[in-house]
């Protein structure tokens, strides 16, 4: 049985298969997704796979903030795409649309991810916020559950920074990207930020999009930074120790949480930047404890063991319920 995975991420589109004992990954940029025919997407994903879509038992895909339902849920029973509203926080590039809508318009069978937000089931306190997380982080979660892990922390850092805490197998509460912890490019509004929305130069959404690290150097990309502290420019490992202060400070109040739940749980660290040695040895040290390192594909992956476990008649996946039959 073939079961895929789809990672809505900041910058890509991800992809993973799971058939049998076999897991098997390729990714579209976002922006070249969008250059594509929805029949030149899933022609893509027979030739990466080396499958025909008609064997293709089900696909669990993640699109956006995810945040206008709250259970995982045939795709074709959603209202429109699963979302409150297009406008949000974040990008938009047009490739996540196209490839929800070749899956959906294919036939495939498939069902659709949901985001946390405050009608999912999580710890009432954390319904002060609209939304929590977007649903590829419920793949990164589910992942690790698979491991076998009951209670844990992870923090995705990446473009943005979001961190998410399970309790006896059941997600419980997160932290958005919009919130908190900064990330390369975005971040909470600070007062300057507010002041620039008020006074009209700017939008909320790109004063957000503008409030990461990036912001405190002159590198114009993830890219940039990176090589540059490899190099062991100051001002890049300056914006990385910031990054991995504020997500230790973050995966902290995480921590707080599952003490609620009476859990402490281990720490995973998840995304393009969370994979960072540099990064994750200065999280150790601000948290006294060891992390856990996850890579890139692991939310793609765990939408594929999401997709396998509701095939096989799952009725809650991290205690989100599933609608499909």
């Amino acid at each position: 049985m073939a079961f895929i995975g789809v990672d809505h991420g900041t910058t890509a589109m991800r992809f993973a298969l799971i058939e049998g004992e076999k897991v098997l990954t390729f990714e579209l940029g976002r922006a070249e997704a969008a250059a594509m025919s929805e029949k030149e997407i899933l022609e893509s994903i027979e030739k990466e796979f080396g499958i025909k879509v008609e064997d293709i038992d089900l696909i669990a895909l993640t699109y956006s903030m995810g945040d206008g339902f709250s259970e995982i849920k045939d795709i074709r029973k959603l209202e429109g795409r699963g979302l409150q509203s297009t406008e949000g926080a974040g990008k938009k590039t047009g490739g996540g649309t196209r490839v929800f809508d070749a899956i959906r318009n294919s036939g495939i069978p498939a069902v659709a991810i949901p985001g946390l937000h405050a009608r999912s089931k999580v710890d009432p306190r954390m319904k002060v916020f609209s939304h929590l997380t977007s649903p590829e982080k419920l793949g990164i979660a589910y992942h690790i559950r698979c491991l076998g892990y009951e209670d844990f922390v992870v923090s995705d850092i990446s473009s943005n920074t979001v961190t998410l805490a399970v309790a006896s197998g059941k997600v419980v509460g997160a932290i958005d990207a919009c919130i908190f912890a900064p990330g390369v490019h975005h971040g909470p509004l600070d007062l300057q930020a507010i002041r620039n929305v008020d006074d009209g130069l700017q939008t909320a959404n790109q004063a957000f999009m503008e409030a990461g690290v990036l912001k405190m150097t002159l590198y114009k990309d993830r890219k940039e930074l990176l090589n540059a502290a490899e190099n062991g420019e100051e001002p890049a490992l300056l914006a990385l120790d910031t990054i991995a202060l504020f997500a230790a400070m973050e995966i902290v109040s995480m921590q707080l949480l599952l003490k609620d739940y009476g859990a402490t749980g281990a720490v995973f660290l998840a995304g393009s930047v969370g994979e960072v040695e540099y990064i994750q040895k200065k999280i150790r040290r601000h948290l006294s404890q060891d992390c856990l390192s996850l890579g890139k594909w692991h939310a793609a992956i765990g939408c594929a063991e999401i997709a396998r476990d509701v095939s096989a008649g799952e009725k809650s996946i991290l205690g989100v319920d599933v609608d499909y039959s």
